[in-house]
């Protein structure tokens, strides 16, 4: 059981973000994919959006079905965590023009990190889209978790559980 887990696993991990990758990749569905541990920031990101793209095509426009960020004002700081097991933080920081991609169901932030307000438009490839905030998942479940199950899933005394379960979890602004 054990070992079909595993496989499991690292069959997510690889499905979990296709990057095309022709020369080193892996056959996976169809499509060569980068292995997910050589993957980067870079390979999720797009600079040059203010620039004309051949749209001479039978629909007349070029598109990308995915989960993406396309920054119009400010710089902002995205990152994503990839999957068990690997957990590996890619990060970017975006300018006006840039997008970045985000693979869909793996946690994610954006942040604004500059002197002014940040303006962005958020493109989701799900019929119901929406945000689950960890916190308020985890802390502020209806009915809540119990605690003994968060101890010792986070490694925190069970007081501290409390404490965070106790606090309104709702609006993170």
């Amino acid at each position: 059981m054990m070992k079909r887990l595993q496989l499991f696993v690292a069959a997510f991990a690889i499905l979990a973000f296709t990057i095309n990758d022709t020369k080193n990749g892996v056959f996976v569905n169809g499509k060569f994919c980068k292995d997910p541990k050589l993957a980067n920031a870079e390979d999720f990101f797009y600079s040059g959006l203010n620039i004309p793209r051949n749209t001479s095509n039978s629909v007349g426009s070029t598109v990308t079905p995915v989960n993406i960020l396309v920054v119009l004002e400010g710089i902002l700081y995205v990152d994503f965590v990839t999957s068990n097991t690997d957990n590996r933080l890619i990060t970017k920081v975006l300018n006006p023009c840039d997008v970045f991609v985000f693979p869909v169901g793996l946690i994610h932030f954006q942040s604004n990190i500059g002197n002014a307000k940040a303006v962005a438009f958020a493109g989701l490839s799900s019929q119901n889209p929406g945000v689950i905030t960890i916190v308020n998942a985890v802390f502020g479940s209806n009915p809540p978790i119990n605690p003994d199950v968060l101890t010792k899933a986070f490694q925190l005394d069970k007081i501290i559980v409390t404490y965070l379960q106790s606090k309104f979890w709702w609006d993170n602004n």
